[in-house]
């Protein structure tokens, strides 16, 4: 084995010393590949009631040769033209019941074999599950039933899942909503073998700024297999009978009203765009009954080309329509006070309406927003909490409305980076309509809220709180434990304070409890999930604080390897992961996020797995980009990525664990970006790792990120935030890495092409990992593990062995 594992060593110089090389699949290290396979813990999803669990197990990841089935990119949709369904989803492959009373476990009978299913929903009385199944020329809806576990198939004409969230809808216990295919996908319209000319596209002086959307419509053929594989019949099942519901359109959406006898009906329409996805082509809103007869057009919407750049800006357009969870059958939408345009000098930035059946009066002026309007979660006649914000100065405002007053009163306001100031958000129940809305308690002033994250100086410590709606103080009621991280799934019994809990620690998986805050009983356990990972049993995990040069304060999750001893071993080699966010005040920068007491879970795109290679990793290494002296955060974009990174470095050198001069730098998406920036414009590190980034701003010119200025607005600020305009500078080894098929907006694999190519002409020193069938996130277990193997292999040969930096900066 040794011989073996010498002669793998020697012949890696020779692989890295091509300039390109028909690679096979390479396999890193048995411990990062096992890290890799372990079968993930199952999902849980718990009725109402708090006496039934429904566990979901999930394979680790597919194979290649599953990413590799046909696929059709059109209007920003990936369809498997073979069964009407998107391609690329993330299949459950079994199913078990769990009484939580009893603790007794029951294998659900009946499953397809093997199963792909998805889209899970509980029937308002909780005694059916519905799921679809995605098989290879079909998608198929079945039921299970609680009291027997056992699932049928009960649709007969095959599901269309191309368009629109989830599959199927409830309408009673018996009775189901879904869209079927009208014609079998073997008539998809056949490619013509010569175009009946060229595609041809025009503006003609309407300004009409486009963000940079991947698989767009591009040809006429491509309308046409739009328009076939999004078409469908919607209907309803009622006891395994179907009834058509309409005629066949191409539905975007389908909400049916709180009385169920409405239907809230979106309908795309042509002509087609080829400058935005689906979601943006013009379309009609309509309320129809349950035979699809039209009761009242409420809009026919443009295509969203026309919406002007810039956060907050909208068309002017009516908008955002939703039924009232709390009344029968109310339909509600915003419209624009200041003609979509959030800079225009208004006293309100939005108006909301609404209109009751049977929808023939006139539309009645709920409220006025002093932000932009982003929805409303209702409650009952005297409580609704409506979200108004700006994204653009990070700012958001909950106001509580009274439907009976027609009262609208702020409630709080808060900086959407500020993480402290989170109250949570209110604890639910189901009204006589089935549907969730606003639990109110202490005779309906006062809610409960339930904060998943927590965070506070001593980092993520979710609670439960008691929200006085009088004055907007919360009371603690419950709280994590430090040592642990635990929050609330669900609230079982609101006066009894009975919850579910999710609780893990660094060494104990994720597991689920029953607690009862007023009789303090011990928890009790409702899972028994085991750790997936003995390869990391024994590695260290630490929250690091310290400072960057300017005072921000910073934090980062140290992971060290099992049996390390500093003293002994002496610094070690460092792979620093990252992802830079923007701040409007350096207060909400410095704040502690993430908890160092979570469970380590790792997925295919974790730098965690090097850990085994005697590597310390510093992930979520913070790298805020904060507003200084009344500019925007961006402008000092480059200044503030080095003085994060001297600090990180600096950090790690102090504690005597990180060796400086064998420090390497990653990242993934923006992430990836920030890397190619520090080697542009430091010699910090050694090496650096970038997966599925955009290196020239230029290709994203109406805005980036958080950044909503457009290239025209400020060439300059694109042009120095570009790693490409600096590819002379990139001198340290550089691994470039990208799926064939990103689907991001913006990281278009052009971007890795052009940087490589500009690398590899002015003479750095730089590989380039094109990942076949990839999208922006990675699956394929074969490229994930010829992924690990590239990473592995790049920093032992550029870190591991490095040469001292001679300097600190270029």
């Amino acid at each position: 084995m040794k011989k073996l594992t010498l002669y793998f060593l020697l012949l890696l110089p020779a692989i890295y010393a091509k300039a390109q090389d028909a690679v096979s699949y390479q396999l890193p290290p048995k411990d990062i590949a096992d890290l890799l396979l372990a079968k993930p813990t199952p999902a849980v999803s718990i009725d109402s009631k708090g006496e039934w669990m429904l566990l979901s197990d999930r394979n680790s990841y597919p194979s290649v040769a599953e990413l590799a089935q046909p696929e059709l990119r059109i209007a920003g949709l990936r369809i498997n033209p073979a069964n009407y369904s998107l391609s690329r989803g993330n299949y459950i492959n079994n199913f078990t019941l769990k009484n939580i009373k009893t603790g007794k476990s029951y294998p659900v009978t009946g499953l397809p074999s093997p199963l792909f299913a998805g889209n899970i929903s509980w029937s308002p009385d909780e005694k059916k599950i519905a799921f679809t199944h995605t098989g290879a020329k079909a998608v198929d809806l079945y039921e299970i039933s609680v009291l027997t576990q056992k699932a049928v198939k009960i649709n007969k004409q095959p599901l269309n899942t191309v368009i629109g969230q989830g599959a199927a809808v409830w309408v009673d216990n018996t009775t189901l909503l879904y869209r079927t295919a009208t014609k079998p996908a073997s008539a998809a319209p056949a490619k013509p073998a010569v175009p009946k000319g060229p595609t041809v596209q025009q503006n003609l002086g309407k300004v009409a700024p486009s963000a940079t959307y991947e698989d767009l419509i591009k040809t006429p053929y491509d309308e046409q297999l739009f328009e076939f594989f999004g078409t469908s019949q919607l209907v309803q099942n009622k006891n395994g009978i179907e009834t058509p519901v309409g005629k066949p359109a191409i539905n975007s959406g389908v909400t049916l009203s709180p009385d169920k006898k409405y239907i809230l009906l979106r309908t795309i329409k042509k002509p087609f765009s080829y400058l935005v996805t689906a979601q943006g082509f013009p379309s009609t809103v309509k309320i129809t009954d349950l035979s699809g007869k039209t009761v009242k057009l409420l809009a026919k919407l443009p295509s969203s080309e026309a919406t002007p750049s810039g956060y907050d800006n909208t068309q002017n357009i009516d908008r955002a329509f939703d039924w009232r969870d709390d009344e029968p059958a109310t339909i509600t939408w915003a419209h624009p006070l200041d003609s979509g345009r959030i800079k225009k000098k208004v006293d309100f930035h939005d108006a909301v309406y609404a209109l009751s059946a049977p929808f023939s009066g006139q539309p009645s002026e709920l409220f006025k927003t002093q932000y932009r309007y982003r929805g409303t979660q209702w409650g009952n006649a005297e409580i609704a909490l409506v979200i108004e914000g700006l994204r653009s100065k990070q700012l958001e405002k909950v106001d509580r409305y009274n439907t009976t007053t027609q009262k609208l009163e702020k409630l709080y306001e808060r900086n959407t980076s500020d993480a402290y100031s989170d109250p949570g958000n209110p604890v639910t129940t189901k009204n006589k309509f089935g549907r969730e809305v606003i639990l109110t308690t202490d005779n309906g002033t006062k809610l409960l809220m339930n904060n998943t994250v927590g965070s506070s100086p001593k980092g993520d410590l979710p609670f439960l709180a008691r929200f006085d709606i009088a004055s907007g103080k919360n009371e603690i009621l419950w709280r994590c434990s430090e040592g642990y991280f635990e929050y609330v799934v669900d609230v079982i019994d609101p006066d009894k304070l009975v919850l579910v809990t999710r609780r893990e620690s660094q060494k104990d998986v994720p597991n689920y409890y029953v607690k009862n805050l007023v009789l303090r009983m011990a928890d009790r356990p409702i899972t028994t999930f085991t750790n997936p990972y003995p390869q990391l049993v024994g590695v260290t995990k630490e929250k690091i604080h310290y400072k960057r040069a300017d005072g921000v304060d910073l934090t980062g999750d140290l992971y060290l390897p099992k049996g390390y001893n500093k003293d002994k071993d002496g610094p070690l080699p460092v792979l620093i992961w990252a992802y830079p966010r923007e701040f409007n005040s350096a207060s909400d920068a410095a704040q502690v996020r993430g908890s160092q007491d979570k469970f380590t879970i790792i997925g295919g795109g974790s730098p965690v797995f090097f850990v085994t290679q005697g590597y310390a990793i510093l992930d979520n290494a913070e790298m805020p980009i904060v507003a200084k002296d009344g500019k925007k955060p961006n402008d000092t974009f480059v200044e503030q990525l080095q003085l994060n990174a001297e600090a990180a470095i600096n950090k790690l050198a102090e504690m005597g664990v990180g060796d400086r001069n064998r420090i390497a730098v990653g990242g993934h998406s923006y992430g990836s970006f920030m890397t190619a920036n520090l080697l542009a414009h430091t010699n910090l590190f050694k090496a650096g790792i970038a997966e599925s980034g955009a290196y020239n701003r230029t290709l994203t010119p109406f805005g980036f990120q958080n950044e909503d200025r457009t290239y025209w607005d400020d060439p300059k600020l694109y042009y120095d935030m570009s790693p490409f305009s600096f590819a002379d500078k990139i001198k340290t080894p550089i691994l470039l890495i990208h799926g064939e098929a990103d689907d991001n907006p913006g990281t278009f694999p052009i971007n890795s092409e052009r940087l490589f190519a500009a690398i590899k002409g002015l003479g750095g020193t730089v590989r380039f990992v094109y990942l076949p069938y990839e999208a922006h996130g990675y699956r394929g277990k074969e490229n994930l593990l010829h992924k690990l193997w590239e990473i592995n292999t790049w920093l032992n040969t550029y870190v591991k062995n490095a040469k001292p930096v001679e300097s600190a900066s270029k």
